[in-house]
């Protein structure tokens, strides 16, 4: 296949007018043989999106523990660019975590999105800064617990939520962080706490602004911390709810757009009408894009997939190539498949998306 006619989002994360050339599922420098020829008409062919926190889509969530619910979700990223995917469980009780884990360790991408893992959100967290997290199944960090849930998901956990003013944090990081990426979130911790934390191998932060302190002046708290440690990725809804346009304009130029990835944290009101949904087994009401509790002020989770989010983040201010920069090649840095996926380079699966100047998705082609 070769795609005609298009402005070519690169590795140097620039567009350049030219082809792209797919064979056998890869992307490739030359064609071997002509095959199916498509007429970009000059959109933009970006790499196909990368979601690694994100629960539920179209009434499904991963936590449902079902085959079919695994499968809508991936159909449903696909239709919307993003190709890949990596969902979160939410705070649960063991056996129910492995169950679930389980499941989706037996999933087979027969269709839509490429799942690559699981993103452990709970139970790691602080109480304080729970959110929509169930309280009564908060636990202490533990290696023997998160092992035993990875075992259970046959390896496929490729981020672990942790509160590293919980007890136990730093030696939890110490003993796993050369098995999966840890990420501080749902914490009150301050700013040593966290770069303590950091400096033992937590390099992501867990939806960066939202569950934890603000950066204050006095108190830079997590935010601060993750100025200051280089190797730190951070997660960014972007869904016009979480954060303020001023916030994510202002985050992107402090911290750099090579370190931010996009998130749409979305739960299974993602594409339905308003209603009342689930999320980690507590009512959520969702009215007009906003997923809150039934106190009506606690967000939970956002109804909008990455693509709307990465739409969002340049109606604020970010530069276009900087927004497909913390929704592509970022993530997939995160979580260790940037050699699969990420870029329109020789050798990597073949998901791209062809664009047009308004950012209005033409085509999906994996």
């Amino acid at each position: 296949m070769i795609i005609k006619n298009v402005k070519v989002y690169g590795e140097d994360f620039q567009f350049h007018p030219g082809d792209v050339v797919i064979e056998n599922g890869v992307f490739c420098e030359t064609a071997s043989n002509t095959g199916e020829v498509i007429d970009g008409e000059g959109a933009y062919a970006i790499p196909g999106l990368i979601d690694i926190h994100f629960h539920g889509c179209m009434g499904a969530d991963v936590c449902d523990n079902d085959p079919e619910a695994i499968r809508t979700i991936a159909e449903y990223e696909a239709s919307v660019g993003v190709t890949t995917i990596c969902p979160a469980t939410m705070t649960l009780p063991v056996d129910d975590l492995k169950k679930i884990l389980s499941t989706v360790a037996s999933y087979t991408n027969e269709s839509g999105a490429h799942l690559v893992g699981l993103n452990m959100e709970g139970p790691f967290i602080d109480p304080i800064k729970k959110g929509a997290q169930a309280e009564e199944n908060i636990v202490a960090p533990n290696a023997e617990f998160f092992r035993a849930c990875n075992a259970a998901s046959g390896g496929k956990i490729r981020l672990v939520t942790l509160a590293p003013n919980m007890p136990g944090s730093l030696e939890f990081i110490k003993e796993v962080s050369d098995e999966v990426m840890v990420s501080i979130g749902h914490t009150t911790a301050d700013y040593d706490t966290a770069l303590a934390a950091m400096k033992e191998g937590a390099h992501n932060v867990t939806h960066l602004c939202n569950a934890m302190p603000p950066f204050a002046h006095r108190n830079p708290g997590v935010i601060g911390a993750a100025f200051d440690d280089p190797e730190c990725r951070m997660e960014l809804i972007c869904d016009g709810y979480h954060i303020h346009g001023a916030v994510v304009r202002a985050t992107f130029s402090m911290m750099g757009s090579e370190r931010m990835v996009l998130i749409s944290d979305s739960m299974m009101a993602t594409g339905m009408p308003n209603g009342t949904y689930s999320l980690g087994g507590q009512a959520v009401w969702m009215k007009d894009g906003k997923a809150t509790l039934t106190d009506g002020e606690t967000i939970a989770g956002s109804a909008t997939n990455l693509y709307d989010c990465m739409r969002k983040a340049v109606s604020f201010d970010i530069p276009l190539a900087d927004a497909i920069f913390a929704a592509t090649r970022n993530p997939a840095q995160s979580i260790g498949i940037y050699d699969e996926v990420g870029s329109i380079a020789p050798g990597k699966k073949a998901h791209v998306l062809l664009v047009d100047d308004e950012l209005n998705l033409k085509q999906v082609i994996m």
